[in-house]
Parts: C-alpha cells; structure tokens; sequence
C-alpha cells in the first residue's frame, strides 16, 4: 500500500487537531505517513504515531524555524522523492494552501484545495458558492496534492508504528530570502481554540454592539467554549477577524454550535453547518438559520442568554 503523505501542523511540537483529522483521512486511502518540521517536531513523534502514522519523517533542525514556508516544502519535497507517496494531504489554512502551490509546481504536480472529503480513489469534493454547490475533482498530473479543510473529517486514535525516518530538507538562496525576525505570541483568553473547540457560541449583528458580545462571551465562559462571530458582526468591528465562522473565516464543526443573532446567511453556513448539533437564539422567527437547526429559540438574546447562562451556573454548582 503506497504511503499518503501529511503536513503536520504543531505548536512546538503540539500537534493540532487539524493533524489527527488528516492522518485517519489518509488511513482511508492509503498507509498515513506525517512529516514534521521545525522546533518540537522529535515532540510530535509519539503523538502522531497514537493517530495512525505508521511513518513519521523528522526534520528537526531548529534552523527551518527561521525561514517563511519554504521549509515545509523542502521537506514535503524531501519526503516525497525518498517515499513516492500516492498522495499529500495538507491542511486547507492559508500557509497550507501557498505551502500545496509552492510543492506542486516543484514537483510538476496538480493541486486541489478546499477539499471536504476525499474518496480512496482520491476524487475530492469541494463545496463551493458559499456551500449551496458541492462540485468533484480529481488530480491527474503528478503527486495528487490535495488541502483539507479542518474540521471536515472525524479524528480516529488508531495507532500505528510511528517509524522515525529523518530528513534534510535542502533551502536554495532563494528559499531563504524571506526570514523570520521576531514571533510574538497571540493573547489568549483561556478558551479554547476556535477550530478545535468542543462546543463554540458565536453572536452576529443581532448582538447590537460590542458591549453586546458580553453575554455571548458569558454564556460561553460557563460552558467552556470558543467563541465566534459572523462576518457582519466582524465587518462592524465588534469583534476581531480572528474569530470569524464562515466560508471567509474559519471552519468549525463542534460538538454543540449556538448562533445568536446570527441571521444565517450562505457565507456563514458555510463554516458551521458540519456542526453535530446546531442551536440558534434570533428575535426574527423567519431568519434562515432556523432551517438548519435542531433547536431553535425565537427571542431576544440578551434576555435569553443570560437566563441560560445563570442555569447553567447553577446546574454546574
């Protein structure tokens, strides 16, 4: 069974969710195989084997760490001409899909992006037009090079052996002439990640201002969740880009996804429907959101809200 390669995404060497999705995709298509890059990657190792890698190729050197993206396609590259893999999987973020572009046109590949799901055949399926289409393509140039999109495929632990297999990826003078010059880390509010949160509470335009984020915020304090937001209430400047859900945002699929005030607009479907089960607050009981809920409330969110937050204070007490 010929290996399917996975970029792996990691935080010194802790690996995101993103990761373990890709590795059980990639256990349906052929033999998972996860490549490594940079400060923390002899970290993942053990983890990445617990979801089924049953290679893991290592390139450690601290110094890829300084140099933009080209450092995961030299390895990518690296590991692709010692495997002959019968195909990449990467995830769907915006450095995956410029590290997807820079690999294809080394390797003479094509290149799908955007995928939701990936047959053993490897036909993907995209959804597009703000997901009221869902359209299929296949590579068939080269290495078939596919981004997927997180949060789109269920992370199964099955382990596998995990064999370390290290690398050199080699930088030309052109793959070094971006540099990293100082990383800052991002202020985190003692949530969870958005992406790879169990449970996300979003608010819209219906929140009425940023001061209205508050019992959004609230309510998702008390159930320890993420939180979100529409592109309206981001557009608006209630609350940062960041946490947008959308189709120009990012794609979540929790467990339990409350929208309130959210009116449901295609664009932000798009990053939500997925989601295991959908609960939505909105004053106006013909908002479209109501169609794809499985529990719906129609009222105001700052009476409703709070009221659902105090009695899940008390059920916690």
């Amino acid at each position: 069974m010929s290996e399917v390669l996975v970029l792996v995404e990691h935080d010194g060497g802790d690996v995101k969710k993103v990761t373990h999705e890709l590795l059980t995709l990639a256990s349906q298509i052929g033999d998972p195989a996860a490549v490594v890059v940079g400060a923390g990657a002899d970290k993942a190792v053990e983890t990445l084997a617990g979801f089924g890698a049953s290679k893991v190729y290592v390139a450690s050197d601290t110094d890829l760490d300084a140099y933009v993206v080209t450092p995961k396609v030299a390895a990518l590259q690296a590991a692709v001409e010692q495997a002959a893999p019968s195909a990449i999987l990467i995830a769907s973020t915006a450095e995956g899909k410029e590290v997807g572009g820079r690999l294809a046109l080394r390797l003479g590949s094509g290149i799908v992006t955007d995928a939701v799901s990936v047959s053993s055949d490897l036909v993907s399926q995209q959804s597009v037009f703000g997901g009221s289409t869902v359209v299929t393509s296949k590579v068939t140039n080269g290495t078939p090079i596919i981004t997927v999109r997180p949060n789109s495929s269920p992370a199964n632990a099955t382990g596998g052996s995990g064999t370390r297999v290290d690398i050199t990826p080699v930088l030309s003078d052109a793959d070094r002439g971006a540099t990293i010059t100082e990383k800052v880390a991002a202020e985190r509010a003692g949530r969870p990640e958005l992406t790879e949160a169990a449970i996300v509470v979003s608010g819209g335009r219906g929140v009425g201002s940023p001061e209205g984020f508050s019992v959004v915020e609230a309510l998702a304090d008390s159930l320890g969740a993420a939180v979100g937001a529409s592109r309206a209430a981001t557009d608006a400047g209630w609350y940062p880009h960041q946490f947008q859900v959308g189709q120009t945002g990012k794609t979540v699929s929790p467990q339990l996804y409350m929208a309130n005030g959210i009116s449901g607009a295609i664009q932000h479907r798009a990053g939500m429907q997925t989601s295991k089960t959908i609960v939505a607050v909105n004053k106006d009981a013909e908002a479209p959101i109501f169609d794809l809920v499985d529990f719906g409330v129609v009222g105001d969110l700052h009476e409703v809200l709070p009221q659902l937050t105090d009695e899940v204070n008390k059920r916690k007490g």
